[in-house]
């Protein structure tokens, strides 16, 4: 009888005056609350009736409950914590004040009680889309699941949750690319304007350098114009359709070259590849070589210029000149067969076969360029002057230009009003600018 008071009286007893905040987590009631590494502060200081609120007297109550949440959701939560939800940008669950979406309420063996899972991605996952963080390359953050190095998983004023806004964010770990873009006198302009993820994914991609397109499709999503040279030319320049691609020329973000140039001007630029003795199929002449010692550099040359004559991309015309130019000895005369040379000098030079103005090549006023191009056996300008440099005035070719196995030396010797050559064609011949005035016969045929 003594035994039946005793038990009815302890049930008679309201719930915390019969175990206590602390008799929650006795062995047999919720042990296992407190055997993880990191605990919710008021599970760790015995608080539970922080959170809980008894409803009932009886507990344990079979079928139903003692207690219950003290409030709803991030209602609970906030009674605590700072409320969120003030920033431009909130994250949903917080936003829905689904705190318990990401957290443990009690504990959990990751750091500030997130949900058990394998890394914070794993719990990312759980609600966004992993396909899209599968790539071939991942961003170094991503790559180690630490989404949390540039979101905040509850607020932000910058889009996406990102901490800060894109371009800080991203400078903020890559400091010696702040540092160099800084110094540098050309910068790109998507890199000076744009966010970063104008070019890349800032997760992952399945191009290199985490690029949301492989080059040069993406940058020809810019540089429409070149794009369309580059799909339609019948002689591509190598550097820009193998290897590195678009990148084997230009820095991709800036530079202290012309036009992104990886090297400070357009010579030095292209010297990296032609001066190198047979690169290539065919073989790539070596213009260092070909340069060194010469007097006389063609202008474009002299002021560093390739691309006075070389369309750097792709051309229809061999080795990727910009217009048309025989590389022939002999040319049958058209209109267009010295284009890429009237780019810069007057086609009017081999127009007129009396001249006294239009040449200094003349005899008298018989113009001798006129002499020599406009035939059906036309001597191109190659089979004369030498295109980058010589060490003959005027760039005429000293060692002559090819015939076959054969160079025709021109023999080329200057006067004050003129000159004479002997080369294979000929004998030597003389020519007088001043000899219509002397009425002196001069020996040219």
């Amino acid at each position: 009888m003594i035994r039946y008071l005793v038990v009815a009286a302890l049930v008679a007893l309201p719930a915390t005056e019969l175990f206590g905040a602390e008799g929650c987590l006795t062995s047999g009631c919720h042990p296992k609350i407190t055997s993880v590494k990191s605990m919710h502060q008021p599970v760790a200081d015995g608080d539970c009736l922080s959170c809980h609120r008894q409803e009932r007297k009886e507990h344990p109550v079979t079928g139903g409950k003692s207690f219950v949440l003290s409030a709803k959701g991030g209602a609970l939560c906030v009674s605590c914590h700072e409320l969120m939800g003030k920033k431009k940008v909130v994250h949903p669950p917080v936003k829905e004040g689904e705190c318990l979406s990401c957290h443990a309420p009690h504990g959990s063996a990751k750091p500030k009680l997130l949900a058990e899972s394998e890394s914070l991605s794993e719990l990312c996952f759980t609600c966004h889309d992993q396909a899209a963080f599968q790539k071939k390359n991942l961003h170094g953050p991503v790559a180690e699941g630490s989404c949390d190095a540039c979101h905040d998983p509850h607020e932000t004023d910058a889009r996406k949750l990102l901490k800060k806004g894109e371009r800080e964010l991203c400078l903020g770990c890559h400091q010696d690319f702040a540092i160099k873009m800084g110094k540098a006198s050309v910068v790109h302009p998507p890199v000076r304007k744009e966010p970063c993820t104008s070019c890349h994914d800032p997760h992952g991609s399945d191009s290199a350098s985490l690029l949301k397109r492989p080059m040069p499709e993406l940058c020809v999503s810019c540089h429409k114009e070149v794009g369309k040279k580059i799909k339609g030319a019948k002689v591509p320049h190598k550097p820009v359709v193998q290897g590195r691609l678009c990148s084997n020329c230009h820095s991709s973000h800036f530079s202290n070259g012309p036009g992104l140039l990886s090297f400070p001007d357009e010579k030095t630029s292209c010297l990296s590849c032609h001066a190198t003795e047979g690169l290539g199929s065919p073989p790539l002449r070596n213009m260092q070589k070909e340069l060194a010692g010469k007097t006389n550099l063609h202008g474009p040359v002299q002021k560093g210029r390739c691309t006075g004559c070389h369309d750097p991309h792709g051309s229809d015309f061999p080795r990727i000149l910009a217009a048309k130019y025989s590389l022939d000895f002999y040319v049958p005369f058209q209109g267009d067969s010295y284009n890429l040379c009237f780019k810069c000098h007057d086609r009017k030079m081999v127009g007129f076969a009396e001249t006294t103005i239009y040449t200094k090549f003349r005899d008298g006023s018989r113009n001798l360029h006129y002499l020599h191009v406009n035939s059906s056996k036309g001597r191109s300008c190659s089979a004369c002057h030498e295109p980058h440099a010589s060490t003959g005035k005027m760039l005429i070719g000293v060692e002559g230009s090819k015939f076959g196995d054969w160079r025709v030396r021109s023999r080329f010797k200057q006067t004050t009003n003129g000159g004479s050559c002997a080369p294979g064609c000929h004998r030597r011949y003389n020519y007088d600018r001043t000899a219509f005035k002397k009425g002196a016969a001069t020996s040219f045929k």
